[in-house]
């Protein structure tokens, strides 16, 4: 009974005006409600009877969209997390923009354009992953996954920004005119795909060393945050569910205040960006009109769902109610669960559904493992399965054992680091040493470093280690009678 539309957003940017248009086609077929997706695209449901009332209107507008099944898979970019997350780097706004301008085709298999300083946005969930070099500015490194498989290569050159469409053009042709070589192949060679590849007239340079991936650490990707001098604004919603009402007020406001763009992000949230510190009160009043909360748990904004599964969302919810009942620090993790065979999370630590008992289209029993991805990085292709086998009651309790050992294994690879700050022994000798014993009758001190020779006591001698017998050399007060006072205090510091 229901059809599902879903258009692509190039890199995640939309405009303003184009979405309040695309919305105002929605209200036609009665949709309240639309949805943005991992690949930073907008999807909405309508009843078959009302699908042509909203095809026909996005045909007017010469808005491109799929029905049902994504056929031409978004290309996805950090360009959401530009200045906000990322800064200090080469790869700016325009750049991203003119990336994109220059593709001039559709790509059917998928295609991620990063910075390496981020996590945010995955950065090898694509099958041509372009990741820009931390070193040399305008050059790419390029790590292929070939398609229906978890096999990555990287090629062993750079490649300049100009020539990033062309390479994925001919890349694609190339995976999609080879199927049996490049396609849910285990044995697929990114060598033999690179030799296969037309050099000629590109500008490339020998990689010194592979592509620096950053380390995951999730930013809060919510509410309204100062940067620069300007405000940017995230919003996340617990249901994925964004009114069509409350967007095309956001994209009148948007349009009003003059802000150019919206981004849509892989965490199926939006940010505007560029917002004037003297129209901050006009977002604020947008937000309490139609009473978005801000202020959602960080243990739940660390979730990634499939989309378009109720099932996944459900499931996470039940998850965060027992992590935040439990008070569980999830910082530097991303949760993704699967339901779907074939389906792309982005997870640090996967829960994912399967069926004890799956038979000639009979499943029963569903169970479910929790994998753990290679040292807890979302962006490896490997890793281990914590546990499986798991009913849905034990889940909770085993999730909280996976964030355990990732908690041990972070506190293990920061060790070096905290021994790096450490305190060595003598300074906390010397610290101790700060201190003398002082006679409470007479003022008499006792000093750690110097002992008592009189009665026999060797220098380095701790009070807590004299005899019970002994006393104070004056007046024969017994040690019970010392109190610890510090130099300072003596003015002998």
């Amino acid at each position: 009974m229901y059809r599902t539309i879903i258009i692509n957003f190039h890199g995640g940017i939309i405009s303003p005006g184009n979405l309040y248009n695309i919305l105002v086609a929605a209200s036609t077929a009665r949709i309240h409600f639309v949805r943005f997706g991992l690949r930073q695209q907008l999807y909405f449901d309508t009843t078959s009877y009302n699908i042509a009332l909203c095809t026909d209107e996005l045909d007017k507008l010469g808005v491109d969209y799929e029905l049902d099944e994504e056929h031409r898979p978004n290309i996805i970019s950090s360009y959401p997390a530009e200045e906000i997350f990322i800064r200090n780097s080469w790869l700016t706004g325009g750049i991203y923009k003119d990336v994109l301008d220059d593709f001039d085709f559709k790509p059917a298999i998928k295609v991620n354009i990063c910075d390496s300083d981020q996590s945010f946005t995955p950065m090898l969930t694509g099958n041509i992953n372009w990741i820009a070099s931390s070193d040399i500015e305008h050059y790419w490194h390029l790590i292929i996954r070939f398609p229906r498989t978890n096999v990555t290569c990287e090629w062993t050159e750079l490649c300049y920004t100009t020539h990033i469409a062309r390479v994925t053009r001919e890349l694609e042709s190339l995976i999609i005119h080879h199927p049996a070589k490049f396609i849910d192949n285990p044995d697929a060679s990114g060598e033999e795909l690179f030799a296969m590849l037309d050099k000629d007239n590109l500008i490339l340079r020998r990689a010194e060393s592979g592509a620096q991936l950053s380390a995951f650490n999730l930013p809060y990707y919510e509410g309204l945050n100062r940067y620069n001098n300007k405000y940017w604004l995230g919003i996340y919603r617990r249901d994925e569910l964004f009114s069509t009402a409350f967007l095309k007020k956001l994209c009148q406001l948007c349009l009003f205040t003059k802000v150019g763009q919206i981004c849509c992000t892989p965490w199926k949230t939006i940010i505007v960006k560029d917002i004037d510190e003297k129209h901050k009160n006009l977002w604020n009043a947008l937000l309490e009109e139609f009473e978005i909360n801000m202020r959602h748990a960080a243990n739940e904004l660390n979730f990634q769902v499939e989309d378009n599964c109720s099932e996944g969302l459900e499931l996470k919810n039940y998850l965060v109610r027992h992590l935040s009942g439990d008070d569980t620090r999830t910082s530097g993790i991303c949760f993704g669960i699967k339901t779907r065979r074939k389906s792309e999370i982005f997870s640090s630590i996967l829960v994912r559904k399967r069926y004890l008992i799956h038979f000639a289209g009979i499943r029963i029993f569903p169970v479910y493992d929790i994998l753990c991805a290679k040292n807890f990085n979302p962006n490896e292709r490997t890793g281990e399965i914590f546990s499986s086998g798991n009913p849905r009651f034990i889940l909770p309790e085993q999730l909280r054992r996976a964030v355990l050992k990732f908690q041990r294994y972070r506190l293990n690879t920061q060790q070096p680091l905290k021994q790096k700050y450490m305190v060595p022994k003598e300074e906390v000798r010397d610290k101790a040493h700060e201190y003398l014993y002082q006679c409470n009758s007479c003022l008499t001190v006792y000093d750690e470093e110097a002992g008592d020779t009189d009665q026999n006591i060797e220098p380095g001698t701790l009070f807590g280690d004299l005899p019970e017998h002994y006393c104070c050399q004056l007046c024969d007060g017994a040690r019970d009678n010392f109190s610890r006072v510090s130099k300072s205090a003596l003015q002998l510091l």
